[in-house]
């Protein structure tokens, strides 16, 4: 697979997430992006929410996992980069399908009490996502911290990681917090930001 497609696969993934996170909460009255999950945007009740997992999400989980499977032949070989990448497609691209195939119920409950099994799939896999998200970049980010034409993405690597396990922290300490929307939003542009730092790299790759 050329450098290209795999940039464009990548790009094209992250965009559909965000785009599918934009226009959700515009489709549901009164959604607050602050105090709100993005899932509760296409729970089970919501009217388009089907739209949003079967063109959005489950799409841009499956370009994902393609990008971080396909990424680390693009850079320099290194146990760290290629553990760093596959642990984003496993656990942030496998379960991003999953957070899309099986949507949260009303309200996107945390508490497993009266769950449905969509529910605990979908509260069970964005937790491994989360667990796994920075741990994934950070690997990235460390593993090319000693080549020094990857310095630049290195940086933006570890600092994404960082502020993305501040704030999975801060969301797992209190899941119900009235700022979670926010919380969220900031980890998946943490995870967003290094993704396309990442593909605009393999974009300049020989």
């Amino acid at each position: 697979m050329s450098n290209k497609i795999v940039v464009y696969f990548g790009i094209l993934g992250v965009s559909l997430f965000a785009i599918a996170a934009i226009i959700g909460p515009l489709l549901i009255d009164d959604y607050s992006v602050i105090s709100q999950y993005i899932s509760e945007s296409f729970a089970s009740n919501t009217e388009y929410g089907w739209y949003l997992q079967y063109i959005g999400y489950v799409p841009s989980g499956i370009l994902t996992t393609i990008f971080c499977l396909s990424a680390p032949k693009f850079f320099p070989t290194s146990r760290l980069i290629k553990t760093g990448f596959f642990g984003l497609a496993i656990f942030y691209g496998l379960g991003t399908i999953l957070v899309g195939l099986f949507p949260c119920d009303a309200g996107c409950p945390t508490k497993i009490l009266h769950s449905s099994t969509a529910q605990l799939i979908h509260n069970a896999a964005s937790t491994l996502t989360y667990i796994f998200l920075p741990i994934g970049i950070l690997c990235i980010g460390l593993g090319l911290k000693k080549f020094e034409s990857h310095r630049q993405l290195s940086q933006i690597a570890l600092v994404t990681g960082i502020i993305s396990a501040i704030f999975i922290f801060v969301l797992f300490s209190n899941p119900e917090s009235g700022y979670r929307g926010f919380l969220q939003r900031v980890i998946e542009t943490s995870f967003i930001t290094f993704i396309i730092s990442s593909a605009l790299k393999i974009m300049n790759s020989k």
